[in-house]
């Protein structure tokens, strides 16, 4: 028999799955009576029960946090999943990773899962652009935007300054006398994308995208685009950038099958500066962001918010460069 959820008993009585728990809690905020009816008549006909286990728990410390990420397979995540699990048990917390594979309903039903465990704060990675966490909010969790933060977000936000970290990548590529300039950006509906975006626009001096091709965080669409983008026209660049270290190897594949060198045809810097890029051929030159800042700054956040009266945290942290043999500076 299938278990009655929180959400079934929402959908029954016409309201959010927020106002459910605001109901079964006793608040944090004022229901309507008529709401409220709605509410308790739906439970009863559904016969839901909720979980006791999460009720006795309530108010007691899990000393557990959960990370949810869209990609485990993007090499920058999974540095980032590691740098948060050394850090989350150095305070002596478990860390429970999810892996929402960039489909929206999927880091729902884990951010529900993550409620139903009594975890003690969240840091999400959100393959959404404007992510619903109002279930989190309700429950009172602490929860940190980690890595992609939208604008105006209420909620603390750790991030790597993505303008400063393409202008960085971008001016590198004109140090190296190249001119003739191509972006592989992410996916436009991103914040960090759209971040990174300007500070290519700024750096180049371009306002549209005729120098911009697109791709998801991912080795196979970084290496479909510049495959596609060869085809059409013919290597036109000796130089590229590209919005991650995913798309970074996938476009090294596409140079060398279409027999362009690199460095000495096109230069290649990326943004992310994981270990992966040490052993791509050649070695990657990258815009470094800091895994252990992100992840320890994250938890900290986390652990604060256990407490109460907690202000919001927004923390930008810059980038840094890190030369290999992909732009034509050799390794460090």
């Amino acid at each position: 028999m299938t278990s009655v959820r929180r959400s079934d008993v929402a959908e029954a009585a016409g309201v959010s799955p927020a106002v459910v728990s605001y109901v079964l809690n006793g608040g944090p905020r004022p229901v309507s009576a008529d709401a409220r009816r709605r509410v308790e008549a739906a439970i009863a006909e559904l016969g839901y029960r909720p979980n006791k286990v999460a009720q006795a728990l309530r108010g007691t410390r899990t000393h557990s946090i959960a990370m949810l990420m869209p990609d485990h397979l993007n090499p920058h995540f999974a540095e980032l999943a590691q740098a948060m699990e050394d850090e989350a048990q150095r305070r002596g917390y478990v860390l429970i990773i999810g892996t929402a594979a960039n489909d929206i309903e999927r880091e729902q039903s884990y951010l529900r899962s993550f409620l139903d465990r009594q975890v003690d704060g969240v840091v999400l990675i959100s393959a959404s652009a404007d992510p619903d966490v109002h279930e989190i909010e309700a429950a009172g969790i602490p929860l940190v935007l980690l890595d992609r933060a939208a604008v105006g977000a209420t909620h603390s936000s750790v991030v790597t300054d993505n303008r400063a970290a393409a202008a960085l990548g971008v001016r590198h590529l004109q140090d190296h006398g190249r001119s003739r300039l191509r972006f592989l950006s992410g996916p436009a509906e991103l914040e960090p994308v759209r971040e990174r975006d300007q500070g290519w626009r700024e750096t180049t001096g371009d306002e549209g995208d005729a120098r911009v091709w697109r791709s998801a965080f991912s080795r196979e669409g970084g290496y479909r685009a510049v495959q596609a983008a060869i085809a059409a026209s013919g290597i036109d660049f000796d130089g590229l950038f590209t919005a991650s270290d995913a798309q970074a190897i996938g476009a090294l594949r596409a140079l060398r099958e279409a027999g362009a060198r690199v460095p000495e045809d096109v230069a290649v810097v990326s943004l992310d500066g994981s270990e992966a890029g040490l052993y791509t051929e050649p070695p990657l030159t990258s815009v470094v962001q800091d895994v252990h800042r992100l992840a320890a700054e994250a938890v900290e956040i986390v652990v604060a918010g256990t407490g109460s009266g907690t202000p919001t945290a927004h923390l930008v942290l810059g980038p840094s460069l890190r030369r290999r043999d992909s732009c034509g500076c050799g390794g460090e």
